[in-house]
């Protein structure tokens, strides 16, 4: 059964990794969906060919997120061209780490900007699309780190945890609306930036999972598919760690 047959959705940071994933998951549930990517232009042009080739509605935007007037252009173009926004997925990230002696305001900044400021661009120019329908699916992509933390990564960290607070307090402020807002935590992702470690060190990381593996990026972008669908109707304010286990 397709879940999201009709629905028009954005996923932005997808022309690989985890958001790819997302972006193909919801076309194959029968979504359209627009996507953005900044640097990767092949990459994004031949997601862009493999979501239609799915029968769906796909088109790629060059966007900097972290850009306030650009995300709202984006929001804007994206339901110009699609009618209307039904899913927003937040995956754009980097990371920038180092210990926070060897870290400049530059590495911080960057990060903040681009992890937390982004999210808050893109909801703050989707809410008025989202409230005028009432209706609307936001799904943020935070990560395990923004719970727990991680020496070397303070800036990640914390624009992690920025994620969770910032999609607990948009639950309670836009319910009543009949928007949802939710946030994925995944912990040890099988991306190519792994693929790029020593065997040893992941297969160490995947060792200290109780479920003894690594997840793979299908494995978030079924859990945003659930939060996407109605099947999740009655779900908001909430944040689902896909990580094997890891911070059980």
């Amino acid at each position: 059964m397709k879940l999201l047959v009709g629905k028009n959705t954005l996923v932005t940071g997808a022309s690989k990794g985890i958001g790819k994933a997302i972006a193909l998951k919801f076309a194959e549930h029968g979504a359209n969906v627009a996507f953005t990517y900044l640097s990767s232009v092949a990459q994004a042009e031949a997601l862009e060919k493999e979501l239609s080739a799915l029968g769906i509605k796909a088109k790629g935007y060059r966007s900097d997120a972290s850009d306030f007037a650009a995300a709202e252009k984006l929001i804007e173009d994206v339901v110009a061209e699609f009618g209307t926004l039904d899913v927003l997925v937040n995956n754009a990230g980097i990371t920038k780490d180092n210990l926070l002696m060897r870290m400049s305001e530059d590495m911080w900044n960057e990060v903040i900007n681009i992890n937390l400021k982004s999210v808050f661009n893109t909801v703050k120019a989707a809410n008025r699309t989202f409230m005028k329908q009432r209706s609307g699916s936001i799904i943020n992509l935070t990560s395990v780190v923004g719970i727990k933390g991680n020496a070397g990564q303070s800036n990640y960290a914390a624009s992690k945890a920025g994620i969770i607070g910032f999609t607990k307090s948009i639950a309670l402020e836009l319910g009543s609306r009949n928007i949802r807002s939710n946030a994925i935590a995944p912990g040890f992702i099988e991306t190519e930036m792994t693929s790029k470690l020593e065997e040893k060190t992941v297969q160490g990381w995947r060792d200290a999972i109780p479920l003894k593996r690594g997840g793979q990026p299908e494995d978030v972008a079924a859990c945003a598919l659930f939060l996407a669908s109605d099947l999740s109707a009655y779900i908001t304010g909430q944040v689902i760690q896909v990580d094997g286990g890891m911070l059980t």
